[in-house]
């Protein structure tokens, strides 16, 4: 039941429009007066142009002209009117190339449209990427940081099935995880001992410090923050959380991003510590899988982890990210 709602929530507009376009047949194949209910399938090719792009709403409007064919071919007698069989065909004709021509500009406008936010969102990624890697230059042991974990976190999620656009959002979420320690101290950031109490507490409110800094950019990068604002939560303490599929997947994506963190962290010197292998870090994740770590994300990543290292001696190739 939960992979049905997964997938129903994945994949919700082609479902919906789906629905539509068989309630349309459904009904044209009812009524007697076909030729009157035709301009109702000009409502799926219209939805698929919206929400899926020029290539759905050909296809979709190439797929209805079909069925009528059919219907055509099969009852005639429902479509020819009065003035003749001919004026039929032509009706249908220009019907179809009508509805071909509008499934393509309503594809075309998607498009447009979805380029200009693409533009915008890589606009104000480049902008907060620059703050990031200016912010992880201050500290020699956290440089790079984020990319890695915005590379490993892109490699888990399409490991993992998720759409184009949900991998694009946890990599935005990935790659700026740590945005919100711009706004923490930064003698604390790059303190050279183990943090105190009340300073591990300072530092842990960067995650609520970066969902805040990216509320504020309005809705380019609205996805990304429910995932920087959960990232640093343990699986099991936020499984409690997840009260719907969008829960779920916003979960799903911060437990991605919290694998990715802690991999590069625990393999990354730090002023205290020296980095571990790979092969430690890879143990200790799984040893947490269900406690601190989302089960599927530590098998998705074990997977990765897999194909990306050559392992010899415990000596581990790093991901080449």
């Amino acid at each position: 039941m939960d992979r049905f709602k997964t997938y129903l929530y994945n994949h919700f507009e082609q479902v919906l429009i789906l629905a539509v376009l068989l309630s349309i047949l459904f009904v044209h194949y009812s009524v007697y007066q076909k030729m009157a209910f035709l301009n109702f399938y000009y409502l799926p090719v219209l939805l698929a142009g919206f929400f899926l792009g020029r290539r759905a709403a050909v296809l979709f409007g190439f797929f209805c002209i079909l069925l009528v064919l059919i219907f055509f071919i099969s009852v005639p007698q429902f479509f020819t009117p009065v003035e003749g069989e001919l004026n039929t065909v032509m009706s249908l004709v220009l019907w179809g190339s009508f509805l071909m021509l509008t499934g393509y500009i309503t594809g075309t406008l998607f498009m447009y449209k979805e380029a200009s936010l693409r533009d915008l969102k890589n606009a104000y990624l480049g902008v907060l990427e620059i703050l990031s890697k200016y912010l992880e230059s201050a500290d020699r042991y956290t440089k790079g940081h984020s990319v890695r974990v915005a590379g490993l976190a892109t490699e888990m999620a399409i490991a993992m099935g998720f759409s184009r656009m949900q991998v694009e959002n946890i990599k935005a979420a990935a790659l700026l995880h740590d945005i919100g320690k711009v706004d923490v101290s930064m003698n604390l950031i790059k303190k050279a001992s183990s943090l105190s109490e009340d300073e591990k507490k300072a530092i842990d409110t960067h995650s609520e410090k970066g969902a805040k800094i990216l509320s504020s950019l309005g809705g380019v990068l609205k996805e990304a923050v429910p995932i920087v604002l959960s990232h640093h939560k343990r699986y099991k303490d936020i499984i409690q959380e997840t009260e719907d599929v969008r829960s779920r997947e916003t979960t799903i994506g911060a437990c991605i991003v919290a694998v990715a963190d802690a991999y590069d962290a625990i393999t990354t010197d730090r002023p205290y510590r020296a980095g571990k292998t790979p092969l430690k870090a890879l143990e200790e994740i799984e040893e947490e899988s269900g406690q601190q770590f989302h089960p599927e994300v530590v098998k998705a990543f074990r997977k990765i982890f897999e194909t990306k290292a050559i392992e010899q001696d415990e000596n581990i190739i790093p991901f080449n990210l």
